[in-house]
């Protein structure tokens, strides 16, 4: 397997999983559960790292995924987790997540 489908499909299963954490909680029920906040700001930093791992030809090809935001997001939790905003990331599970998991699948079988 070529190793942007590889990252493609780790973005799926993270996007997948972050979903999965969001559905059916507010943002106030993932931050009282720390397993789930935990969970979800892992999730959100594989999308993001696979993503930043994608190489420029596919992003490229690609350009109506947010490529750089999902990187941008990791790089927020990853070097400010203490204070990461769990309304901002529960909005982004519900409200973007469903329609990047559309485009990734997308881009998956292109690579396929």
């Amino acid at each position: 397997m070529r190793p942007d489908l590889l990252f493609v499909v780790e973005m799926i299963d993270a996007a997948t999983r972050i979903a999965a954490l969001t559905t059916g909680r507010d943002a106030a029920a993932v931050d009282r559960d720390a397993t789930v906040r935990e969970a979800l700001l892992w999730n959100f930093t594989v999308l993001g790292e696979a993503a930043n791992q994608v190489s420029q030809e596919t992003r490229s090809q690609h350009p109506e995924l947010p490529w750089r935001r999902a990187a941008g997001l990791r790089n927020r939790i990853v070097h400010g987790y203490w204070s990461a905003d769990i309304d901002v990331l529960v909005s982004t599970a519900h409200d973007v997540v469903p329609g990047l998991l559309v485009q990734l699948r997308q881009v998956r079988d292109a690579l396929s």
